[in-house]
């Protein structure tokens, strides 16, 4: 699992690197849930740890939105 980035990282990356960025911590995610759903992880916060950095990144790309 990739360390968690701060906001002002996140605004540093282009439109296309964060979308990039979300369909690969969702596909992430997805592998946790289900690798945790097989046997229990070691540490299960990794899962609400990724879907908050998904969250970041969405957050940061409705802004952009809104500001066009």
């Amino acid at each position: 699992m990739r360390k968690r980035m701060k906001i002002k990282e996140i605004k540093e990356l282009t439109t296309k690197e964060i979308q990039e960025r979300i369909d690969a911590d969702t596909a992430q995610l997805v592998r946790l849930k289900l690798n945790h759903s097989i046997s229990p992880l070691d540490n299960p916060s990794q899962i609400k740890e990724a879907r908050r950095t998904i969250a970041r990144f969405k957050t940061e790309l409705r802004q952009r939105e809104n500001q066009k």
